[in-house]
């Protein structure tokens, strides 16, 4: 006999049917959705880079956690004004993008789901959609909304510092030594390594500087201001088989992530103006 039991619907949000969303809304899963932009990442990498890596990661993770995860469509436009000087990029206002993030969160949360983790694969992206994710939780108070910088926990930025052939810090910073490894593991074929560069710009000194964490003061400014390629690292030193170790951590650090997500609690808090509120109150008129 056939079985009985409901199979589950494909773990594409785009290729579920309406009835299939409230299905998945239903099983409470975590929402994964990519957060990139189009910009240059020099002469040997596409202006894809920051898309491309998000959106694998996000893919193979979600895939990697059948039930408990739906992958969105990635967020392809970002916040990069400062890399305007290079022909390619195409950048959304700071306060359009948060908002743009926002309705996502908002919509999906009309459809019943309430776990929602951004994957973010653009360093200027960093405290937009950090901002968006906390919007999300202040305006629904039973949502729960995280974003991360791939391979920035610790236990990635060790096998980082134990694995990568670049200068620390400056080798690991845009279109650098991580990203065209990845971009090799992941779509080798669009990879002109023989136009691949070392471009370490002048810091001017230990308090200001780019890599995969950048220092502790932050001077950023236009790009072209402080590279010539467009590249800040040195490609020339990434290859496939490091792509492809750092891909495998990348994806199972976004697997422990969803596992986070799936288990974590809401904290809706209570609002302490309400009389009720008030502990330590015994008088009846409230004062």
């Amino acid at each position: 006999m056939p079985s009985t039991d409901t199979p589950t619907p494909t773990n594409r949000y785009a290729e579920l049917t309406w009835p299939e969303v409230a299905e998945w809304a239903a099983r409470d899963p975590v929402l994964v959705i990519p957060v990139a932009t189009l910009e240059d990442h020099g002469h040997h990498l596409p202006i894809d880079t920051d898309v491309v890596i998000a959106e694998t990661l996000a893919e193979r993770a979600v895939d990697a956690r059948p039930g408990t995860a739906v992958l969105l469509p990635t967020v392809t436009h970002g916040y990069t004004p400062h890399h305007m000087d290079f022909p390619g990029p195409i950048t959304i206002g700071w306060k359009t993008f948060v908002d743009h993030l926002v309705d996502i969160g908002r919509s999906v949360l009309h459809h019943g789901f309430r776990r929602i983790l951004f994957v973010n694969g653009h360093g200027s992206n960093v405290p937009l959609v950090d901002m968006a994710s906390r919007l999300i939780m202040l305006e629904e108070r039973d949502a729960i909304a995280a974003t991360f910088w791939y391979l920035s926990s610790p236990a990635s930025a060790e096998l980082l510092a134990a694995t990568r052939s670049s200068p620390s810090p400056g080798g690991m910073a845009h279109a650098c030594e991580l990203e065209t490894s990845l971009y090799l593991a992941i779509r080798p074929g669009l990879v002109q390594m023989e136009k691949a560069v070392r471009e370490i710009p002048d810091w001017e000194s230990d308090h200001a500087w780019m890599d995969w964490s950048d220092g502790p003061l932050s001077v950023k400014g236009q790009w072209s201001g402080w590279t010539e390629s467009g590249v800040i690292g040195d490609a020339t030193a990434a290859t496939a088989e490091k792509g492809r170790m750092w891909l495998e951590r990348a994806v199972e650090e976004i697997c422990e992530y969803i596992d986070d997500m799936a288990g974590r609690r809401p904290r809706p808090g209570r609002d302490h103006h309400h009389p009720a509120a008030v502990s330590g109150n015994t008088r009846e008129d409230g004062i």
